[in-house]
């Protein structure tokens, strides 16, 4: 068991929470929860809002660069198709040379 489930009993049963000052199972979000576990999850909420921003500007750069790649490798493939017309005059790729 761990320190968010301390103390926790199953819905409907008539056991008492450990750290309740009331001594009876409690509403949602009564006055039991502590101090101490408001904190861990405001904590915890806070590192999270920070590491979905990280995560989100990295994808924003991964993106942006993945458009500048495509657009390398579009320019490249023209280049290619242009110079594969350009030699088109030569001899077949496949062809063999005079020598054989």
């Amino acid at each position: 068991m761990d320190e968010w489930t301390k103390g926790l009993q199953p819905v409907g049963s008539r056991s008492r929470y450990n750290d309740c000052p009331h001594g009876e199972l409690p509403n949602f979000l009564d006055t039991c929860m502590t101090n101490e576990r408001m904190e861990n999850i405001e904590t915890r909420l806070a590192f999270q809002e920070d590491l979905i921003e990280e995560l989100n500007k990295t994808v924003y750069r991964q993106q942006q660069r993945l458009e500048r790649l495509e657009a390398t490798c579009e320019a490249l493939a023209r280049r290619l198709y242009m110079l594969a017309e350009s030699a088109g005059d030569g001899l077949p790729a496949d062809e063999k040379p005079p020598h054989y």
